[in-house]
């Protein structure tokens, strides 16, 4: 009617007959492009596909569904949300709400852009324009979502597929099939009014050591949550089976000195193995148990590396470990270089920390034969900690060399000279006298040593707690605990060391050729699978042979690391190359030695007491200097006196633009935190490969350690517990066959829903397709892809002449076409692509050189 001519108030069509509006629509396109790179198309397959649902919401959707190949040939949508409300705010609500549980993966989408517009206050009110989005750079901020399922699933499928990670270096057997029984053990009767860890909360570390060594029996601290599982099972043991017995534990040693827990190989090898943040494992153990002292190893001056670290890093890191639940801090130095000592019970102090400074022991003071490490030695040494007002003084015994007349006399001499100063002694039972030295030393007026559970004792390991437990009962030397519930904690750790099977080193019996070798407890099993990995399987004789004679050439040194894989080094570099004593000494300017042996002797690790041997020093350092020095040869004091602050602020920074920082989007990826910082100063390379690795698996340390370690089978079904009240059910339905390309299928279920994971078959000896080169951030004639599509064309050829602007390729890509200009002036050097190949976003498509 219109067109014959009609007006519109002559069909009764006016504004004042049209009602007021009594609800508001609103629709968000969801497409597969990517807002942080100018709304770039993406491809790739949909691995996860989750539509909304609810009331008000209408779904339009499109080619979107759990394996779906998203091509650079088709519209980029995938679904049309549209919402209606009352009001328009409640529309936004409730599209906000809908795209929150919208789940994309497998390809970027423009969601986070949809959710910062719909959370913006102007688009809310309604006053926008075409300067918006110019005006609001945020909006184009990508949203980082963890995606953990997902990433969890890919991990276990890779498993699944290709077997236990090979970093993790698993040699032994495949973990047991039955799940370790978690007892319940109630509080103990006798405990103690004010907790060790009370008195410490409340009057500090010089109550402590009062009450430490007032106290009426014998005091144990329990290693198996640290130098246990370090000794047998080179450190593999995982957090989840920590927290799994901690509640047991917490009554069972609730009268204990402390639990060993953190320091030492356990924080570099929770990142570079087990893929854990050690941070978040203290964090953890410290909320599952807060009434008994944790308690770390610390490296001296080498916080928990093994080099040296700028003054600021050692003092920052023992405040983060206090303030993150640490409360024992035992201080050594792989040399007992008193200088390096001083600086980390200087930043434990200042950190508000007991202080346990250390005397690592080695030789045999009840054998006046055995040469410099006497008596007077050690004697000599507790004096200088003592100065250094140490709250307590540790012995460590790090390769079970301390024979029970040994620690009768060490610990009797210093419990003379020093009545108030409280004694706490280590050991490992390698030739299986531990028990034995710990009764000694606590006779002659120890307040504490360590033990383990029975299940992870004995060999290399710390002595039994259960024989030490009742060894003691009704002695003067009671150690407050009791047997049966110690035999609960027990009970735990057998089945449990059963999952480390692949961990386990073979060790069968003790071996009192400790007293020959004196390799310490924790790094026996460490150094034999080294052995193995160098092709040294079946010299294992020798290779302890060759620890003597090693340590004899470096001049009779303590030995804990750092300073004992100095000397495992140079002991496999003699086997490997078949050399005896004396040709060491003699062809020293001419071997390639290890670099710990040739920084041991540069002074890296400080002044061993009697010195340097010669001639082998000068020899070994002939043409050597250190690195970023001005040709210095050696140091002649402690290693780290001199390197200048680390920055804090310009690392985070770096970090912060590495790995993102988090938005305000519910689920979002965590920002990086200050230990992340302390991590990467300590560990970059290592926290760098932990952090991609987490990209691409997501956190692991609560997937159950069968799951982590040989996946599930098909019709299993495992429970993983990532936060308080949120569970994922994983159940693998089906594995196909390897296909022509490599890859094998897995079909899960994922709380009921079906989840499909591809994994290269490793094993199938198919090669990978190319892959083309990126382009080079940073280099301008490197001009690379700006979203994936096709080449349709090709514009320029090798040795032409451009100028800035210059067509240089056209692509196609979701119905739209780009060209690709030169962003320099200068010649065509090489053109890496040709019409019809399909290209990736940031491929290199054109190199030139710039004029």
């Amino acid at each position: 009617m219109i067109a014959s001519g009609k007006t519109l108030p002559e069909l009764g069509l006016i504004q004042e007959d049209i009602p007021e509006p009594t609800g508001f629509a609103m629709q968000c396109r969801v497409t597969t492009e990517d807002p942080s790179q100018d709304f770039r198309p993406d491809t790739g397959t949909i691995s996860v596909f989750r539509m909304p649902t609810g009331m008000g919401i209408r779904l339009d959707d499109g080619p979107g569904f759990p394996g779906a190949k998203i091509t650079p040939h088709y519209d980029s949508l995938l679904v049309k949300i549209t919402s209606k409300a009352r009001t328009r705010r409640e529309a936004a609500a409730k599209l906000i709400r809908a795209l929150r549980e919208f789940r994309v993966r497998g390809v970027k989408t423009n969601k986070s852009f949809l959710l910062n517009v719909l959370q913006n206050d102007q688009f809310l009110d309604g006053v926008v324009d075409t300067g918006f989005i110019a005006a609001n750079p945020y909006l184009m901020a990508p949203l980082r979502e963890q995606d953990r399922a997902q990433k969890m699933l890919k991990y276990i499928a890779e498993v699944i597929v290709n077997g236990t990670p090979k970093e993790l270096g698993a040699v032994g057997g495949p973990p047991a099939s039955v799940d370790p029984i978690i007892p319940v053990v109630e509080e103990p009767a006798n405990k103690r009014p004010k907790s060790l860890k009370k008195i410490f909360d409340d009057e500090g570390p010089e109550a402590f050591a009062r009450a430490v060594r007032s106290h009426d029996g014998l005091l144990v601290t329990d290693t198996t949550w640290r130098d246990a599982h370090q000794s047998l099972l080179a450190t593999r043991l995982r957090t989840i089976d920590m927290l799994n017995i901690a509640p047991a534990t917490k009554a069972a040693l609730a009268n204990a000195y402390s639990l060993e827990c953190w320091g030492g190989a356990t924080f570099d090898v929770a990142m570079r193995f087990l893929r854990e943040c050690p941070w978040d494992r203290l964090a953890d153990l410290r909320e599952a148990v807060p009434d008994i002292p944790l308690q770390m190893l610390l490296r001296g001056a080498n916080a928990v590396g093994y080099t040296g670290y700028p003054d600021n890093v050692n003092y920052e890191f023992c405040k983060m470990a206090k303030d993150a639940g640490m409360d024992v801090f035992r201080v050594f130095d792989s040399i007992n270089y008193i200088e390096n000592m001083k600086l980390g019970i200087d930043a434990v102090g200042e950190a508000g920390g007991i202080i346990e400074g250390t005397v690592c022991y080695t030789g045999d003071v009840s054998n006046p034969s055995r040469g410099k490490y006497n008596l007077e030695y050690y004697l000599n040494f507790v004096r200088e900690l003592e100065k250094l007002g140490i709250h307590v003084l540790a012995i460590k015994d790090m390769a079970g060399l301390l024979k029970p007349e040994a620690a009768r006399m060490l610990v009797g001499a210093i419990r003379e000279e020093f009545p108030n100063l409280p004694i706490h002694v280590h050991t490992h039972d390698t030739a299986g006298t531990g028990v034995a030295s710990m009764l000694a030393s606590a006779k002659a007026g120890a307040d504490a040593i360590d033990a383990c559970s029975d299940a992870m004792s004995g060999t290399t390991s710390q002595p039994s707690l259960g024989a030490i437990v009742a060894s003691t009962q009704g002695t003067d030397i009671d150690t407050g605990l009791d047997l049966h519930s110690i035999q609960s904690l027990n009970e735990y750790w057998e089945e449990c060391r059963g999952l480390y099977a692949p961990f386990e080193s073979g060790q069968k019996t003790g071996s009192s050729d400790v007293y020959i070798h004196e390799m310490p407890g924790g790094q026996y099993t460490n150094l034999l699978f080294q052995s193995t990995q160098l092709g040294l399987t079946g010299q294992w004789s020798k290779v302890k042979t060759a620890y003597a004679t090693a340590n004899r050439l470096l001049g009779d040194i303590v030995k804990v690391t750092p300073s004992s894989k100095v000397t495992g080094d140079l002991a496999q570099f003699i086997v490997a190359n078949d050399l005896t004593e004396q040709e060491v000494i003699d062809q020293a300017e001419s071997l390639s030695f290890p670099k710990s042996v040739i920084e041991y002797f540069q002074g890296f690790l400080g002044q061993p007491p009697f010195g340097f041997p010669e001639p082998l020093r000068s020899r070994v350092l002939k043409g050597h200097t250190i690195e970023g020095t001005d040709g210095l040869v050696s140091f002649e004091g402690r290693p780290g006196a001199d390197l200048p602050p680390y920055d804090f602020k310009a690392a985070r920074e770096t970090l912060e633009e590495k790995w993102g920082k988090v938005t305000s989007e519910v689920g979002a990826a965590p920002d990086i935190r200050e230990v992340d910082v302390m991590s990467h100063a300590l560990y970059p390379a290592v926290f760098d490969d932990y952090m991609l690795h987490k990209t691409e698996f997501g956190a692991l340390s609560r997937v159950d350690t069968r799951t982590f370690l040989s996946g599930v089978k098909v019709g299993e079904e495992v429970a993983i517990t990532l936060e308080p009240g949120k569970q994922l059910v994983i159940k693998l339905v089906s594995q196909s066959e390897t296909d022509r390309d490599g890859i094998v299928n897995l079909q899960f279920e994922l709380n009921g829903t079906p989840r499909t994971v591809s994994v290269k078959d490793k094993a199938a000896g198919i090669e990978d397709t190319a892959v083309r080169p990126k382009a080079l951030k940073g280099v301008p004639g490197n001009v690379g892809a700006p979203m994936p599509g096709v080449v349709l064309e090709t514009k320029v050829k090798k040795g032409d002449k451009v100028d800035v602007g210059t067509p240089l390729v056209s692509l196609s890509a979701m119905k739209m076409e780009t060209m690709v200009a030169s962003p320099v002036s200068g010649t065509v050097l090489r053109i890496v692509v040709t019409a019809g190949d399909q290209i990736d976003g940031g491929d290199l498509l054109v190199e030139v050189e710039e004029d």
